[in-house]
């Protein structure tokens, strides 16, 4: 790995922001993980770029009106109802 763009200071840094206490072996460890993740950053950027494709554009359609369901017919595969409405379970 080459010269690490995180030093230990900028670590306790955050980690003072985020009220995080961490002994010297810990910012060790975190030093060399966020290099790493750093590392994978840069092997982002050396990805080449391709041709976009063309903006995806919303096409919306008018609404269609259907007929819905009778109260009945709604409620006929209902494990359980009550005065013509779905019933469910008693949540404490």
């Amino acid at each position: 790995m080459s010269e690490s763009v995180v030093d230990p200071d900028e670590v306790r840094h955050v980690a003072d922001l985020a009220r995080v206490d961490l002994d010297d072996d810990e910012v060790e460890r975190f030093t060399e993980q966020f290099a790493d993740i750093f590392s994978y950053f840069e092997t982002l950027d050396e990805v080449p770029e391709v041709e976009r494709e063309a903006e995806l554009t919303n096409v919306m359609r008018p609404d269609e009106s259907h007929q819905g369901l009778s109260q009945a017919e709604a409620l006929e595969n209902a494990p359980d109802s009550e005065a013509g409405h779905f019933k469910g379970p008693k949540v404490s």
